[in-house]
């Protein structure tokens, strides 16, 4: 089995917008995958994205859809670093291992 694309569901006025993008541009890069970016799509993570304990998605979501079509969310927060702030690195190298997981 094998990844086929990843898509990222994002609001380019949230703070960690950025963070998610370059992640995902990253990680598409690595592995040669295709990159879909949803604005807003909250539709699109009610079906497979996290939820809180209210049944409620949130954004940023980054997703990995496999060539059997299951999508799975592989980052749906971005880490905090010893400084308290946002980790991008971190939030790669466990959207990165979730990826390997899927797909061995």
């Amino acid at each position: 089995m094998k990844a086929k694309k990843l898509i990222l569901v994002t609001s380019e006025s949230h703070p960690n917008h950025k963070g998610f993008l370059s992640i995902a541009e990253s990680i598409a890069k690595e592995f040669n995958l295709e990159l879909e970016t949803k604005l807003e799509d909250y539709a699109f993570l009610s079906d497979y994205g996290e939820k809180d304990e209210f049944g409620m998605s949130w954004l940023p979501q980054l997703l990995v859809q496999l060539e059997d079509g299951r999508i799975y969310p592989i980052l749906t927060q971005m880490p905090i670093g010893k400084d308290i702030k946002p980790d991008p690195e971190a939030g790669r190298q466990e959207a990165i291992n979730k990826i390997k997981n899927l797909v061995s």
